[in-house]
């Protein structure tokens, strides 16, 4: 499987203090949409459920830009624009859920986030050509940017995700009930 995403949406703001565009990039090639990323349902290990909880929020759009809006409100909040390329708002999102899911500390989030295919192709990092250097994350970047995600972001967040999951089991009920 190959490393990384295409996305059709266009970023929605170019703020770059430590963070690029909150979607990853439209432009890299020989990418694997996140939707069409395959887990393993049989896994035993408490990483595969994580990331298809974040599969699923990025397949909801509404909700993704509902969480995107919280992150941006508060992680972008006042910030200038350095020039800094580093982690855009996704980025910081999947590897804070990781990061909190697995229990995980710093430095074994940067191996998680430099070496672990899965997780590199929910981030929408695109793998490098043989001989060529993909991106990393800095245990530095990571601690600055992941860190942002505090217990009241992390609440609203969850809060959304909740009322969506309702939303969509309450439109399967109501169907099943009409079917039957």
């Amino acid at each position: 499987m190959l490393a990384g995403i295409s996305v059709s949406e266009p970023a929605t703001f170019a703020v770059q203090l430590h963070h690029s565009p909150s979607f990853p990039n439209s432009t890299r090639s020989a990418n694997h949409p996140i939707e069409k990323i395959r887990l393993p349902l049989k896994s035993r290990d408490e990483l595969p459920p994580i990331l298809a909880g974040l599969q699923w929020i990025w397949m909801h759009p509404t909700l993704k830009a509902d969480i995107f809006a919280l992150l941006e409100s508060k992680i972008l909040a006042g910030k200038q624009a350095t020039g800094r390329t580093g982690m855009d708002l996704w980025q910081i999102l999947v590897l804070g859920v990781v990061r909190l899911g697995l229990d995980a500390d710093w430095d074994s989030l940067a191996d998680l986030a430099n070496h672990h295919t899965l997780i590199r192709q929910i981030l929408g990092v695109p793998a490098g050509s043989w001989g060529e250097e993909d991106k990393r994350f800095g245990h530095q970047t990571l601690r600055d940017n992941v860190a942002l995600l505090d217990a009241e972001l992390l609440h609203q967040i969850n809060a959304r995700i909740a009322a969506a999951g309702r939303e969509v089991f309450a439109k399967k009920s109501r169907r099943a009930r009409r079917g039957a």
